[in-house]
C-alpha cells in the first residue's frame, strides 16, 4: 500500500482486571477521548481484557481464534471509531487439548477485519525482587513461532509483545521485513520498569528507525502484582513524543508522526546497509573463535 506521511499513534495505559467484561468496559470509555486524525493507530496493553487472576483464569477465558465474544466487541470498536486497534494480547486457543493458550495480538483496521495476528515468541519466565517474584508465563502459554508484520494505509507495522523488547534481534528482523511501526503492548513490573522500561524502548526505536508505540499495564491488579505504566510514543530518531505517567489509569499517550522522515534518518545514518555489509564479518568471526 502507499504510506501515508502522517499517522496519529495512540498508546492506551490501563489497570486491567480479571473480568473482561469489566476491561471493555474501560477501553469503549477511553476510546471515545481518541484524537481526531486518522488514520490512527490504538495500540492496548498486554493481557487487555484479563489480568490480575492468574493463568488459569485466562485459560478459561481463551476464545479459538476468529470466533468468540471478546474477539467480536474489539472487532466493533474498531469499526465503530474507524481505528486500526491492536488488542495485546489476548488468550486465543487453536484447538489444541493441553491447558496452554497462545498470547496473541490482534489487530483490527477500521472495517472490523482482523488484519494480523502475533503470538509472542518471548516468555516471561524470570525471578524478579517484587512480591509476586516469580513468573513463570511459558507454564500455561504457548511461545509464538513467528514474525509479524502488516502493511496498513500508514505503512508497514511490526508486532512484538512486552518482554520481546529485550531482544534485539526480533526487532531487527522486524525491519527487515519493512517495519516502519512498531506496536509494543506491555505489562512491565514496577520493579523492571524502573530500571529499563524507557532505556529498552528508545534502544529499539533507534536502532531500528522506526516509530514505537506502547500501551501498558500500570498499578496495582487483583492478584496483588505491580505494573509500571508509562504508556509512550516514540518516533524513529528516539525522540519520546508522548507519555503517561505511572499514576494515571486510565491515560491516553499519543501523537502524530511523520513517517516520511524515517527516510531522512535512514538515510543519513544507514544502519542496516552497513549491517547487512559486516554480516559476513560476523559470522566468520564467530566461527573461527575469534
Amino acid at each position: 500500500m502507499t504510506a501515508t506521511k502522517i499517522v496519529q499513534l495512540t498508546a492506551v495505559q490501563m489497570t486491567s482486571q480479571p473480568d473482561p467484561q469489566d476491561n471493555l468496559k474501560i477501553i469503549e470509555q477511553v476510546l471515545t477521548q481518541l484524537p481526531p486524525a486518522r488514520p490512527q493507530l490504538v495500540v492496548l496493553p498486554e493481557a487487555c481484557l484479563c489480568f490480575g487472576a492468574g493463568d488459569k483464569r485466562q485459560r478459561e477465558r481463551a476464545e479459538v481464534f476468529g470466533s468468540g465474544e471478546l474477539q467480536e466487541r474489539l472487532a466493533k470498536l474498531a469499526r465503530q471509531h474507524s481505528i486500526y486497534l491492536l488488542a495485546g494480547t489476548v488468550p486465543i486457543i487453536d484447538g489444541q487439548i493441553d491447558d496452554k493458550f497462545s498470547a496473541a495480538s490482534l489487530l483490527y483496521g477500521p472495517d472490523g477485519d482482523c488484519l494480523a495476528r502475533y503470538n509472542k515468541i518471548h516468555l516471561f519466565d524470570v525471578d524478579v525482587a517484587d512480591s509476586t517474584k516469580e513468573y513463570r508465563e511459558s507454564a500455561w502459554t504457548h511461545p509464538g513461532q513467528e514474525i509479524v508484520t502488516v502493511a496498513t494505509e500508514f505503512g508497514v507495522l511490526g508486532l512484538a509483545v512486552c518482554y520481546d523488547v529485550r531482544f534485539p534481534e526480533l526487532f531487527r528482523a522486524l525491519r527487515a521485513a519493512g517495519a516502519e511501526v512498531i506496536a509494543l503492548p506491555s505489562a512491565f513490573t514496577k520493579v523492571t520498569g524502573a530500571a529499563h522500561w524507557e532505556v529498552l524502548t528508545r534502544a529499539r526505536a533507534i536502532e531500528q528507525q522506526c516509530a514505537l508505540v506502547a500501551g501498558a499495564q500500570v498499578g496495582t491488579h487483583a492478584n496483588g502484582r505491580e505494573t509500571y505504566g508509562h504508556a509512550l510514543v516514540i518516533d524513529g530518531w528516539g525522540k519520546v513524543l508522548s507519555a503517561c505517567d505511572g499514576q494515571q489509569s486510565p491515560c491516553l499517550s499519543s501523537a502524530s508522526v511523520d513517517l516520511s522522515q524515517l527516510g531522512d534518518i535512514r538515510k543519513n545514518i544507514p544502519v542496516a546497509k552497513h549491517f547487512a555489509s559486516s554480516k559476513k564479518v560476523i559470522h566468520e568471526s564467530s566461527q573461527s573463535g575469534h
